[in-house]
């Protein structure tokens, strides 16, 4: 069977790898000019089960009222004369309910799980390289009553299959000794021994390598889709643009849309318009200067919402959210307050003042959990609305997309559309 997949960030090249092992013959079209050059550029770098609790949580309501105004909060409405920002808000606070928090944090969580040991499998066949780290995550806390909160959250989570626990004092230094020098006050710390890092753009490349080493996968870009040509029930083509202003039909047996945040834009004109808006996130990449002094484990600031990942001789520091629509611009105060807080924890090791500044844009659903599945049009497929752990859920969601066009059923237990 030919297949079309439209985006060449991770999870549409994991889909992509995972179809061509399947015996597909796979082309993917990008608008950019190579792979993971968007979202996946320069993310956190964490492929982070323990990270399954949604957004839209019965706390998020309070703590975005208590952050409106604050330029440097973790999360920040930028609220617009625009209805579709408007409706996402509306359905993230309807998904804060405590029965639609538990129900998506299982469906994250079964998908995460199944995702991790997707990569680890894949990894080892392709013997890909990309700075990883596989020595677990830190969420380590300053604030006691978040601390004891997170501790019933993770009994939850323990219950249906992940493997974490809650570290004393002494076990967090063994675990990260760099940690001995922060100034803020760690009143806790859990530890999700299995999880990982690395950095996603270079997995994403690596990756393509091998898409076309042992598949023959063909790669198109700076090539733009712009509408769909098919019936009721079965897209027939989809209509490109290039570069040079060229236009084409190019057809296909299915086709899975893994677009990222410009997914409902591309498919409201065939009515297939989806709940996925734009949350634009931060990230600092810095030198170590000091390799006993610099984290080696990856660690997430559950307080500062800040993610760190070691990637080779660099420091990734990733965080906040912001709906700003498609604003891709760097804003230099929310950079700074990252860079603050992660100084408070390691002061020295790195060299803050080279740190190269990036933003991007998560393609977000109000319950944070990704669209991934068969459309109406029998042959159209999503894999988009992975927020902000689009590389965690990648390898399980293209897995299971690559199941579905097979015509098999997903091994995942997971609420596919």
């Amino acid at each position: 069977m030919k297949v079309l997949v439209i985006g060449a960030g991770v999870v549409g090249m994991t889909t992509a790898w995972f179809l061509a092992k399947r015996g597909h013959e796979v082309e993917v079209i990008d608008q950019e000019s190579g792979s993971g050059l968007v979202t996946s550029y320069a993310n956190g770098g964490q492929i982070s089960v323990s990270q399954s609790e949604p957004w839209s949580n019965p706390g998020a309501p309070i703590k975005v009222l208590k952050w409106l105004g604050r330029e440097d909060a973790p999360l920040l409405f930028r609220m617009k004369a625009d209805f579709r920002q408007w409706a996402w808000g509306l359905r993230f606070l309807l998904e804060c309910f405590p029965s639609r928090t538990k129900q998506n944090m299982l469906d994250i969580l079964r998908l995460g799980i199944y995702s991790r040991k997707c990569l680890q499998e894949l990894r080892s066949s392709e013997r890909l390289e990309y700075h990883q780290v596989t020595k677990g995550i830190l969420q380590i806390h300053t604030d006691e009553a978040e601390f004891e909160t997170a501790n019933l959250r993770l009994a939850s989570l323990m219950e249906y299959g992940l493997d974490m626990s809650v570290c004393s004092t002494e076990e967090l230094i063994r675990i990260e000794p760099a940690l001995k020098q922060s100034s803020l006050p760690i009143v806790g710390a859990t530890y999700a021994a299995d999880d990982e890092s690395g950095d996603a753009h270079i997995f994403t490349r690596e990756l393509e390598d091998a898409c076309v080493r042992r598949f023959g996968v063909t790669f198109t870009y700076d090539t733009k889709l712009i509408g769909f040509v098919g019936s009721d029930n079965v897209i027939s083509g989809v209509q490109l643009i290039d570069e040079n202003g060229e236009r084409t039909t190019r057809r296909a047996d299915a086709y899975v849309m893994a677009t990222g945040s410009v997914t409902d834009a591309l498919l409201r004109p065939i009515g297939l318009g989806v709940p996925i808006f734009p949350v634009k996130g931060y990230s600092l990449t810095a030198p170590v200067t000091d390799t006993s002094l610099a984290p080696k484990v990856c660690i997430t600031d559950e307080n500062g919402k800040v993610a760190m990942s070691r990637l080779g001789d660099f420091l990734r520091m990733a965080g906040t959210a912001e709906l700003n629509g498609f604003d891709r611009s760097i804003n230099d105060e929310r950079c700074e307050g990252i860079l603050k807080r992660v100084k408070k924890l390691f002061p020295q090791g790195v060299d803050y003042e080279r740190a190269k500044k990036w933003a991007g844009l998560r393609p977000m659903t109000p319950s944070s959990v990704p669209i991934v599945g068969r459309t109406k049009f029998g042959n159209l497929y999503l894999n988009s609305g992975h927020g902000t752990l689009g590389w965690t859920l990648a390898c399980g969601s293209g897995s299971a997309i690559a199941d579905m066009v097979s015509g098999e059923r997903p091994e995942i237990d997971f609420s596919f559309i």
